[in-house]
């Protein structure tokens, strides 16, 4: 990623000219430039109305600069010589009634340095659009297809922007699996010329419940790593894991347990280093009465990780399970003898 900045004129003028859907104005101030290479894509699920970005460049904590996203108006990705604002002034657009097309043909004819930008945006419709400047370092590009963009800079290979186009297309499963192996085949045709260091994915559901938080399906970011493509993966599993886990909690409140238990066991299966996942499951089945059933799950994770065992009676005050010693007793009864709890750490927090 690159980054420069501009200084926005007034950034109350700009949101009343978008919602009079006339041109936003910017001033621009020079900066110093760092060329860092960056490969992304924009998309739309037309299955699910998802809008989403991944990226991956040779630039330190790319993810609070290139993507952007918001439930129910559309997704940017900024880069090359990144002018961050891209991101949520071309949002503010959208969200007034621009489409993709355009906010960024808006937001470029206010730019006096839009020759040196990369930017991509598509809208709650699935319209898509993407600028590559002239001057963006080669070997630099971009391919659309139905309701996704890919664009790339300072690439090891010309190839890189074809190759996301192609897996993209080929590739099944949700956006999000469909958007890493966009990222993959990027790096397998070559990526970016100086190398691998950070990653990250956004993904937003189709429509705005008000709660920007509870719009994100996916918000992960790898700041620093050798190999950032291969632990976001791991990060989009553990996302999955854990969204399964929270299903379960919601189908327990509606008292589906049997469905609920499936979700369980599927987020353990995609995490079974996690202790907490199993231990949270074993703890709402005691609380709700099925004791045999979470025995058996509070055995495995105590001979794993017997902190667990040690933090079980603190849930009692905090009414996360009943105030029944004999039911405490019959959970901790499933620690192992000699076990020396309070000297171990579980392997995460559930806030």
């Amino acid at each position: 990623m690159v980054h420069r900045s501009i200084v926005l004129v007034s950034v109350v003028v700009v949101v009343a000219a978008s919602t009079a859907l006339a041109g936003p104005a910017l001033a621009t101030e020079p900066t110093g430039r760092r060329p860092v290479h960056t490969f992304s894509i924009v998309a739309r699920d037309p299955a699910t109305g998802e809008l989403g970005v991944a990226v991956q460049s040779h630039w330190f904590s790319v993810g609070p600069v290139v993507p952007w996203a918001e439930a129910g108006v559309g997704a940017v990705a900024t880069q090359s010589l990144v002018e961050i604002s891209y991101g949520p002034l071309g949002l503010e657009l959208m969200r007034a009634g621009r489409s993709a097309p355009e906010a960024l043909r808006a937001l470029v004819a206010a730019d006096s340095n839009a020759a040196i930008r990369q930017v991509a945006m598509v809208d709650a419709k699935g319209r898509v659009v993407v600028h590559t400047g002239e001057r963006c370092i080669a070997f630099a590009g971009d391919s659309t297809g139905a309701e996704f963009s890919v664009q790339a800079n300072l690439m090891a290979s010309p190839d890189v922007w074809p190759a996301m186009y192609a897996a993209y297309k080929r590739s099944t499963g949700d956006l999000a699996e469909r958007m890493l192996a966009a990222l993959d085949a990027a790096q397998a045709a070559g990526g970016d010329i100086r190398g691998q260091q950070s990653a990250a994915i956004l993904i937003v559901k189709a429509t705005s419940s008000g709660r920007a938080w509870a719009d994100r399906t996916f918000d992960l970011r790898v700041e620093d790593h050798p190999d950032p493509l291969a632990e976001l993966r791991r990060l989009v599993v553990l996302n999955r894991a854990y969204a399964r886990t929270n299903r379960g909690d919601e189908l327990v409140a509606e008292n589906r347990f049997d469905e609920a238990t499936i979700e369980y066991q599927a987020a353990a299966k995609m995490a079974p280093e996690i202790m907490e996942l199993p231990y949270w499951q074993a703890v709402t089945l005691a609380s709700i009465g099925r004791v045999d059933e979470a025995l058996p799950i509070f055995k495995r994770v105590f001979e794993r990780e017997p902190a667990w065992a040690t933090l079980t009676p603190r849930l009692v005050p905090s009414r996360l399970l009943p105030d029944d010693p004999a039911l405490l007793q019959r959970i901790l009864s499933e620690a192992p003898a000699g076990a020396a709890p309070a000297k171990s750490t579980p392997s995460s927090k559930r806030p």
